[in-house]
C-alpha cells in the first residue's frame, strides 16, 4: 500500500467518524431532545438568541456531518463546525473541566481539532471535493 493510499484511507475514515458523531448530535437536537429542549438549555446557559443558536447548532451538526462524510465544501463546513464547537466548549463545557463524563470539553475539543485539520488539509482525494478538483485540473 502506498503512502498516498494510506493517507486517503485515513482521511476517509476520519471524515466518516467525525461526520457520524456530528450527525448523532444534530439528530439529537432535532428529534430526541428537540429544538425546544435545546433552546431551553441554551437559554439556561445565557446563550444570546438561544432559539436561533439551537437551530444553527442543529443544522451545522446534522448537515455538516453529512457534508463532511461526503467531502463536500469540506473546508467551509469544517469552519462552521469549529466555530460551533468553540461556542459549545466556552458556553457549556469549559467550566466543568476536561472530562466528558463531568460535562467537560474533551468531546467538543476533539471535534473542533478534527474540524481544524479538515480546514488545513481538506477532505482528501476520496471525496466529492477531491473529484471536482481533479476534474478542474
Amino acid at each position: 500500500m502506498t503512502m498516498s493510499t494510506t493517507r486517503e484511507i485515513a482521511f476517509l475514515i476520519a471524515r466518516i467518524l467525525l461526520g457520524v458523531i456530528l450527525i448523532a448530535h444534530g439528530w439529537d437536537k432535532f428529534a430526541i431532545t428537540g429544538l425546544e429542549g435545546v433552546t431551553g438549555f441554551f437559554d439556561s446557559l445565557g446563550i444570546p438568541a438561544a432559539g436561533i443558536a439551537a437551530i444553527a447548532a442543529a443544522v451545522v451538526e446534522l448537515l455538516g456531518g453529512i457534508l463532511i462524510i461526503l467531502g463536500v465544501f469540506t473546508r467551509i463546513v469544517a469552519a462552521f463546525v469549529a466555530i460551533d464547537m468553540l461556542f459549545a466548549a466556552l458556553f457549556a463545557h469549559v467550566s466543568s473541566g476536561i472530562f466528558v463524563t463531568n460535562n467537560g470539553w474533551e468531546l467538543t475539543g476533539a471535534i473542533g481539532a478534527g474540524a481544524l485539520l479538515l480546514i488545513a488539509v481538506g477532505a482528501g482525494a476520496w471525496s466529492i471535493d477531491g473529484v471536482l478538483a481533479k476534474r478542474k485540473a
